[in-house]
């Protein structure tokens, strides 16, 4: 069984860099035109598409928030706390983050975890940190050349896929199969673009992103046959709004 106290949840939300293709770069909008055409975009329709694919490429996107949380076992009981770290400021954002690997990773045997982390979240957050110049923690270093078991990441898309490797389950779905609510009962990540360049409303996302956080908790105790954490035992840390914008 998974010790579930070695757990780091963790799930993103990203937007694309800026609010349309016009705001690019000249350099930039020649290499998106290059990537629209590549993700079977007609060249003329690139503008359409910068607003609605850019954000999962992190070359061409940011990171708006990120979603944290960890289990505890106390009197024979789960319980689950949550952290969301939200803002305009993407390096302040993956500067704490940084913080918090190098403390939570400190002792051995830890793990992040989260929905599809191994190809989205955690190579989004190494390149978004590059490209801001932002040192990695050691955990996320070298990713690549490390052993299976050496591996710092447990995904649950991996968990579902139980070696199968053409299968896509998408949370939602997960949960919808595993009875357990859906974190998707206002906005999902195709609305988080517009709800965060039009709306100008990151509450609303972090929101969200902590309910995904539960989700994947969720998940998770019912793919170790443990019964679901009540509500009385999730604590969702208050999200910040003085860090967030209007």
């Amino acid at each position: 069984m998974i010790n579930l106290e070695n757990l780091l949840l963790i799930d993103i939300e990203t937007v694309p860099l800026c609010q349309g293709y016009a705001q690019l770069p000249p350099k930039l909008q020649q290499h998106w035109d290059k990537k629209a055409s590549l993700i079977q975009y007609e060249e003329d329709n690139s503008v359409q598409a910068f607003s609605e694919r850019a954000g999962v490429y992190a070359e061409f996107g940011k990171i708006i928030c990120i979603g944290l949380g960890y289990f505890i076992h106390e009197e024979n009981a789960w319980s689950l706390k949550t952290k969301v770290l939200a803002g305009d400021d993407e390096v302040a954002i993956l500067k704490e983050f940084a913080a918090i690997c190098r403390s939570f990773f400190k002792t051995p045997n830890k793990q992040f975890c989260g929905h599809n982390i191994r190809e989205f979240d955690m190579p989004y957050i190494c390149r978004r940190s590059l490209i801001n110049g932002i040192q990695l923690p050691p955990v996320l270093l070298d990713l690549q050349n490390k052993r299976p078991w050496e591996n710092p990441m447990l995904d649950t898309m991996q968990l579902w896929k139980f070696g199968e490797y053409k299968n896509f389950t998408s949370v939602d779905l997960l949960a919808a199969i595993l009875q357990i609510d859906s974190p998707k009962d206002d906005i999902d990540g195709s609305d988080v673009a517009h709800v965060y360049w039009e709306d100008h409303d990151l509450a609303r996302i972090a929101t969200y992103c902590q309910k995904d956080i539960v989700t994947v908790a969720q998940i998770l105790m019912r793919l170790n046959g443990l019964e679901l954490i009540p509500a009385g035992k999730i604590n969702f840390i208050p999200i910040s709004r003085e860090n967030l914008s209007a």
